[in-house]
C-alpha cells in the first residue's frame, strides 16, 4: 500500500524498526524500559534542492540519531520525518 505523502526538499520519511522486546540472554524488556529504535527503513524521499542531491532512496535501511526527526502517525503506523543530514549511515 503506497502512502499519500511526499516529503519536500531534503526530507525523508522513515518507518522505525520495532523496539527490542527481549535481551540477548532472554530477559523480556517491559514497555517502560524500551529504548527508542535508531534504525529504520526509508519509505519516501524528497527531491532534494539545487545544492543537495539525495543519496538515500526508498527501501534503504538507515541509522539515525536517537532524538532525530519528528514523529507522526499515518494510516495507523508510526513514522519519522527528518532531513537527510540527520541520517548517520545507510546499512
Amino acid at each position: 500500500m503506497a502512502l499519500n505523502i511526499k516529503p519536500l526538499s531534503d526530507r525523508v520519511l522513515i518507518e522505525p524498526m520495532a523496539a527490542e522486546t527481549k535481551t540477548a540472554s532472554g530477559i523480556f524488556i517491559p514497555d517502560t524500559a524500551k529504548e527508542k529504535p535508531q534504525k529504520g527503513t526509508v519509505v519516501a524521499v524528497g527531491n532534494g534542492t539545487k545544492d543537495i542531491t539525495m543519496t538515500v532512496k526508498v527501501g534503504d535501511e538507515v541509522l539515525y540519531g536517537k532524538y532525530a526527526g519528528t514523529e507522526l502517525k499515518l494510516e495507523g503506523k508510526d513514522y519519522l520525518i527528518m532531513r537527510e543530514d540527520d541520517i548517520l549511515a545507510i546499512i
